[in-house]
């Protein structure tokens, strides 16, 4: 069953593909530049993906949370290291950051959960991943 993450995936990929064909140059244009500004540097891919993701709950944009969520699990991020990412959120946004922070924790504990194959979203204890 497909929860916050995963659906609002799925609601934008049929308008997304359509302006995408309407406007394929700016996408072109965008797709690179995200692909550059996402690219391991100084800082790695995962970090990277964790500031997106606080970015996109400060501009309160649903579609941004779900795939930098997604793509912060991918790159190696678990739920308590974007959870402390999310909390930056709050001191620099304010409350709107306490409800799309927690749209954004949800998408993060739906795509872990999602890439450790129990396919259980919950929330992971912050020293249950201690390196």
């Amino acid at each position: 069953m497909a929860s916050y993450g995963a659906t609002v995936r799925d609601e934008l990929r049929v308008p997304t593909r359509v302006l995408r064909h309407a406007i394929p140059g700016v996408y072109a244009g965008y797709k690179q530049l995200h692909d550059a500004t996402l690219a391991a540097g100084m800082l790695d891919a995962k970090t990277k993906e964790l500031i997106a993701l606080a970015i996109a709950v400060s501009k309160e944009c649903d579609g941004c949370i779900a795939a930098h969520a997604h793509a912060a699990v991918q790159h190696g991020a678990t739920p308590a290291e974007a959870a402390e990412a999310i909390g930056v959120t709050f001191l620099m946004n304010g409350g709107p950051a306490t409800v799309y922070g927690a749209r954004a924790y949800a998408a993060v504990t739906e795509f872990y959960a999602d890439s450790t194959g129990d396919g259980v979203a919950r929330p992971i204890a912050p020293d249950a991943h201690a390196d």
